[in-house]
C-alpha cells in the first residue's frame, strides 16, 4: 500500500505518519465511530467531489444518531477534504472523512474527545480490476444483517461494518467476488458494503431502507438519474430467489460505483453478462464526470482553488 504524504487531522494538515491514536482509544475498542466515502473525479471543468456536502451532512446525521459531537462545522469539514486533495495534488481520488470516540474514557457510555480526520487516497476498482465491465460472481451470505431496533442501519458507523466483513470475507473465502445479505425478516438487504439493485423487464426493483440497510448516496443518485431517463424504479420487499429470476443485477456504492453481477450462489443472472439498463445506468452515472450527463442537481462540488498559505 502507498500511502498519501498528507492528511487532515484534528484542525490541520500532516504528514501521514504524525495523524495517530491510543491504542486505548473508545472507538478502537467499542467501534464508536462515524465515517463517510467520497469520490472526486476529474472533469471537462477540472476536479470535483461527487456529492461531497451531501456526505457529510450524513456524516453529522451518523453521529447524532450515535451522540457523537463533531467538534466541526460542515464548512470546515467540506474545507478540509478540498485541502486534503490539494496537499496531494490528488484529482481523482477516494475521501475518507471520520469522527471517533477518542481516549478520555473506558466505560461504554464513556464522555471523550472526539478526533476528527480526512484522508485521501488513490482507490481504483473496488472488486476488482475489470469487474465494472464484466461483473462479478457473487453468493447470498449465511451473515444476515441486524434487526430492527438493535443496531440503526441508517448510520454509516464504523461498528456496522463489523456485519460486512463476516459477509465479505466468506465471500471471498468461498471463491465469491462479493457476498449479499439478507435482513432477519429473510428478505433481501444489502451486499457486504453495496445496494442492490435487481432488473425485472427494463424497471429496477431495490429493497426499502427498512431492509435493515445504509440508505446510500450513490443508490440515491442512480435512482434519481433513472427516473429522470424514463425508467421505472421500485422500491419493495423482495425475497432471496428473486436474484436468481431477475433480468439483470448489480451492486452500487461510493467504493464500488456501478458493478454489475453476473451470477449469484452458481446460477447465472440473465445473459450472465452486464445487461442494457445497467449498462445505461452506468453511462449515466460516469457521464456526470465526463460531462454527458448534465448535473442538474449541483452533484458535483469543484476543487476550489488551494487556500492561500
Amino acid at each position: 500500500m502507498q500511502y498519501p504524504e498528507w492528511i487532515w487531522h484534528n484542525g490541520g494538515i500532516k504528514p501521514w505518519a504524525e495523524a495517530t491514536t491510543h491504542v486505548m482509544a473508545h472507538a478502537l475498542h467499542y467501534g464508536s465511530s462515524v465515517f463517510e466515502g467520497i469520490r472526486s473525479y476529474r472533469t471537462p471543468d477540472g476536479p470535483a467531489i461527487f456529492r461531497l456536502s451531501d456526505h457529510n451532512r450524513r456524516l453529522f446525521a451518523s453521529a447524532k444518531i450515535h451522540e457523537i459531537e463533531i467538534p466541526y462545522t460542515l464548512d470546515q469539514l467540506n474545507a478540509a477534504c478540498r485541502e486534503v486533495l490539494h496537499r496531494n495534488a490528488l484529482g481523482t481520488a477516494y475521501l475518507r472523512p471520520i469522527a471517533f470516540r477518542g481516549l478520555g474514557g473506558f466505560g461504554l457510555s464513556a464522555e471523550t474527545p472526539v478526533d476528527v480526520a480526512v484522508g485521501a487516497w488513490n482507490w481504483g476498482t473496488y472488486l476488482g480490476e475489470g469487474v465494472l465491465e464484466t461483473g462479478i460472481d457473487a453468493c447470498v451470505s449465511s451473515w444476515q444483517r441486524f434487526a430492527p431496533n438493535t443496531i440503526p442501519a441508517g448510520a454509516k458507523a464504523g461498528g456496522n461494518y463489523l456485519s460486512g466483513q463476516l459477509v465479505a470475507r466468506e465471500a471471498r473465502r468461498l471463491g465469491f467476488g462479493e457476498g449479499i445479505a439478507l435482513a432477519s425478516t429473510g428478505l433481501l438487504s444489502e451486499g457486504a458494503g453495496e445496494n442492490l439493485f435487481l432488473v425485472f423487464d427494463g424497471a429496477l426493483h431495490t429493497p426499502p431502507t427498512s431492509a435493515a440497510l445504509l440508505d446510500g448516496i450513490t443508490r440515491h443518485s442512480l435512482i434519481t438519474l433513472a427516473r429522470a431517463d424514463g425508467i421505472e424504479v421500485v422500491e419493495r420487499d423482495l425475497p432471496r430467489e428473486y436474484l436468481y429470476l431477475c433480468d439483470e443485477l448489480f451492486m452500487c456504492g461510493t467504493a464500488a460505483e456501478i458493478t454489475p453481477i453476473r451470477s449469484v450462489d452458481g446460477r447465472q443472472v440473465g445473459a450472465g453478462k452486464p445487461g442494457p439498463v445497467t449498462r445505461r445506468l452506468q453511462a449515466l452515472f460516469f457521464g456526470l464526470f465526463d460531462g454527458s450527463t448534465p448535473d442538474r442537481h449541483g452533484w458535483l462540488e469543484p476543487l476550489s482553488p488551494p487556500p492561500s498559505p
